[in-house]
């Protein structure tokens, strides 16, 4: 019978669980996918890379939401079961109120694996992927985005002016200029021209017009009849660079195990490994925060389902009572936010930084401790 009991109570917890999770998710999704739209009107690119680069964005947003939706869940589910007076059902079973509390610590060890799963692993490589597919992709969106008299500036080093874009897609009045590198330049202007796709890269064809090179010592030019301007030699404008979110989590450990542990030094040190493009020029700082974010903040999921399984034990004062739910909600928040900010004082000393890696853990058994011994002594009194 408790089994049964303990199965209908994790069940009515993974499922209010998902509902709110995917709710949730997909409303951030929704928001940042907005925001991404300058890689199409901004950047050239087509609707099927904006698509597949927003959408591997998911991942992030899913393990970003687990600890504050596990602890509505469990906050949710219990404060349901005793409006309900479903609790009651636990205790007539024998079920006492510590062993509750114990099964959903355990039980949220599941989802602390879970979320170390999406950050260790699902996570930088999804950014990755989508970091390599924009990397990878042209600027296949560029001719719809020529428009007339406007300056189209989406890739590096190329700015296009047209006079005129007729709807057969004609272009008049041609001005391109193309900056190649240090002080050479290059400033081609032609009549008429076509933008032509061939080999899925886009060629644009000019007539009528001369090319004018500028180099620090000469100027020199030529005109033609007829040529093509290849477009695919150009870059998109979004950064291409991998950022330390996007990177594996191993490499990242290596790049900052000659550090540990963590002493007092210049928080702005450059990690100096010219062999490894990971770790090279990238802050010590930088580094150990994204490590922490990853492997360290997982592990307030325990905390913040020892806050919400309190909501079991109910105080004798009647001030406590009403208020109680509002104070353990209130305490959970405070753990979530607390673990984002402590970010911000690491470095500070050798003491902080140990005392931040490892509060989670000392968060764990205070409360627990806390739980255990109060709920023996209620019992006591009943």
């Amino acid at each position: 019978m408790n089994k049964l009991i303990f199965r209908k109570f994790s069940l009515d917890i993974v499922n209010f669980f998902l509902i709110a999770s995917f709710s949730i998710t997909f409303i951030i999704w929704i928001i940042q996918a907005v925001n991404f739209l300058d890689l199409v009107s901004d950047d050239g690119h087509s609707l099927n890379i904006y698509f597949y680069y927003v959408s591997l964005n998911l991942p992030k947003i899913f393990s970003k939401t687990i600890i504050f939706v596990f602890f509505i869940s469990i906050f949710y589910v219990i404060n349901k079961y005793e409006n309900s007076n479903e609790l009651i059902v636990f205790w007539n079973n024998g079920i006492k109120k510590i062993q509750l509390i114990n099964f959903i610590c355990k039980f949220s060890i599941l989802f602390l694996i879970l979320q170390l799963i999406f950050t260790i692993f699902v996570v930088p490589k999804s950014q990755n992927l989508g970091r390599i597919f924009i990397k990878e992709s042209n600027i296949d969106f560029l001719p719809k985005l020529i428009a007339e008299k406007k300056f189209i500036n989406v890739v590096k080093g190329l700015t296009i002016f047209v006079e005129e874009y007729k709807k057969d897609g004609e272009l008049r009045k041609i001005y391109i200029n193309e900056k190649i590198e240090g002080d050479k330049s290059k400033i081609i202007v032609a009549d008429y021209g076509r933008i032509i796709k061939k080999e899925n890269k886009y060629i644009l064809r000019l007539y009528n017009g001369g090319i004018t090179n500028f180099n620090l010592n000469n100027t020199f030019g030529l005109n033609f009849s007829e040529t093509d301007y290849d477009l695919s030699n150009f870059s998109t404008k979004t950064v291409t660079v991998s950022k330390i979110q996007e990177l594996d989590t191993f490499k990242l450990f290596n790049c900052v195990r000659e550090y540990f542990p963590l002493a007092d030094f210049d928080e702005t040190k450059l990690i100096n490994k010219p062999e490894s493009e990971t770790c090279h020029e990238r802050t010590v700082k930088s580094v150990v925060e994204e490590l922490y974010k990853r492997i360290i903040i997982p592990f307030y999921t325990i905390v913040v389902s020892l806050v919400g399984s309190s909501l079991v034990i109910e105080p004798k004062s009647r001030y406590f009572i009403k208020s109680r739910r509002l104070n353990i909600f209130l305490i959970g928040s405070f753990l979530i936010i607390l673990s984002q900010i402590s970010l911000k004082y690491f470095f500070i000393s050798s003491l902080i930084n140990n005392l931040i890696l490892i509060l989670p853990l000392i968060l764990i058994i205070i409360y627990y401790i806390f739980l255990n011994i109060f709920t023996k002594f209620r019992l006591n009194l009943l």
